[in-house]
């Protein structure tokens, strides 16, 4: 693990995200603003480098690529758009609260399957359904003498 630094990200207790993995630009925002919408960049793209992080665990790595999906970049870094408020500055929170609570779930390991097997009961209360569902429709066929 590397030592921490002052400007780092705790995650959890213990597990810190460089603030040299993370970047961000300013781009021009859709939706409401009035006249300021047009002059003033206020949404944010949060770029977090995935791929060269070290801080974090390489299964919890594996299972944020999984959750990230389509905000995962060929180059192996997680794009968090954030245009949802009108200012920078909580536009700027919002993505990295979303990048922080992407990370967090990362962190939940999923609960093993259990193979299970259908019991006697609910076998034949299938059959007996299909039986008589087969049965109605038999029942739909042409009528003969």
């Amino acid at each position: 693990m590397d030592a921490r630094r002052q400007d780092d990200i705790e995650v959890k207790p213990g597990i810190f995200i460089p603030a040299q993995d993370l970047s961000e630009s300013f781009v021009r925002a859709s939706g409401p603003g009035g006249q300021n919408v047009n002059k003033v960049a206020t949404a944010v793209q949060l770029r977090f480098q995935l791929a060269a992080n070290t801080t974090l665990p390489q299964d919890v790595k594996s299972r944020l690529a999984r959750l990230a999906g389509s905000r995962l970049t060929l180059a192996g870094e997680i794009l968090i758009q954030a245009d949802r408020f009108r200012t920078q500055e909580r536009n700027r929170e919002d993505a990295l609260e979303r990048l922080l609570d992407l990370v967090r779930r990362a962190f939940e390991r999923p609960k093993p399957r259990k193979a299970t097997r259908p019991t006697k009961g609910s076998k034949e209360r299938r059959l007996a359904a299909k039986k008589q569902r087969g049965d109605v429709k038999k029942m739909r066929g042409r009528v003969f003498d």
